[in-house]
């Protein structure tokens, strides 16, 4: 589970409308990103920090007059109310071929926008991308199936199954999750990582939070 290359014709960075990536990995991810999507609103905010944004996504309610004039040439309106502003982008990354993606700037600032984006990993992988969101404290990467994460010793490590129904096995984490299933969205969380990796099994869609260091 590493980041893309950023520079690859796959690869893309969305930035969503949440609290603004200020720490060391998001923020420079954020700087050297060659290919940025903003969604909505977050274009006032990466152009007034010296950005430039490869193309805007969304319903454009919250986008100020004058970047909707300034980038009228990457401006990419979707007024459907069905999806949010993020899956809007992703999926105009996906239409492009970039299905390697990186999320910043999802949480903070509303929490039900932040459960909403976390949830929504797991259905961005379902439709072939390899995603990760990060944050200013950690990386939430969806999986299905069985995953190796690299890590490092006192690694706080959580893990959210979608579906209670889901059969999760930790392999290298301190606790071991009674009876393999999540319950509930709680039961799979608040881990740690003794050692330099760890692996989980699911047999449906999780999402797994590993802080930094």
């Amino acid at each position: 589970m590493k980041l893309p290359d950023l520079d690859s014709p796959r690869a893309a960075v969305v930035l969503a409308d949440g609290a603004y990536p200020a720490g060391d990995l998001a923020a420079g991810i954020l700087a050297a990103a060659p290919w940025v999507v903003c969604c909505d609103g977050a274009a006032d905010k990466f152009v007034a920090r010296g950005g430039e944004p490869a193309a805007i996504v969304g319903d454009c309610d919250s986008l100020s007059p004058a970047l909707c004039a300034r980038y009228a040439d990457r401006l990419h309106p979707v007024a459907e109310q069905e999806t949010n502003d993020l899956t809007k982008a992703v999926d105009f990354c996906i239409a492009q071929g970039r299905r390697e993606i990186v999320i910043l700037g999802a949480t903070g600032l509303r929490e039900d926008h932040t459960l909403g984006n976390i949830s929504l990993l797991c259905h961005y992988r379902s439709r072939g991308c390899n995603v990760m969101m990060i944050t200013d404290y950690g990386i939430f990467t969806p999986i299905d199936g069985q995953a190796a994460f690299d890590s490092f010793p006192g690694q706080q490590v959580s893990a959210f199954a979608l579906d209670p129904r889901t059969r999760l096995e930790f392999r290298g984490l301190r606790y071991r999750l009674a009876g393999d299933r999540a319950h509930s969205w709680w039961q799979g969380t608040l881990n740690e990582a003794p050692g330099d990796n760890f692996t989980v099994v699911s047999d449906g869609p999780a999402i797994i939070f590993r802080t930094f260091r």
